[in-house]
């Protein structure tokens, strides 16, 4: 394993999450806003964010980060977990 270290945060991280995901379709109809994400293939993502009006899009793409999105907030694992 990459990182033994961090086995307790997934874990944390994944017992919490597994209590709130929702699956979300991918609307077909582009957004105005996925024009901030540079890469293409990661707009998909973003649209069904949009659509399912996520409070938190939790990424460690950097792409994502660095867009300026505001609709979600855009945030990495580990200040998701420290914010809880």
């Amino acid at each position: 394993m990459k990182f033994p270290h961090k086995i307790d945060a997934l874990e944390r991280f994944l017992a919490l999450a597994l209590t709130v995901l929702e699956v979300v379709p991918t609307p077909v109809i582009d957004t105005s806003e996925e024009k901030l994400v540079r890469d293409v293939s990661d707009r998909p993502i973003l649209r069904a964010a949009i659509a399912a009006k996520a409070d938190i899009l939790l990424t460690g793409d950097k792409y994502f980060l660095e867009s300026g999105i505001t609709n979600s907030k855009i945030m990495i694992p580990t200040e998701f977990l420290h914010c809880q």
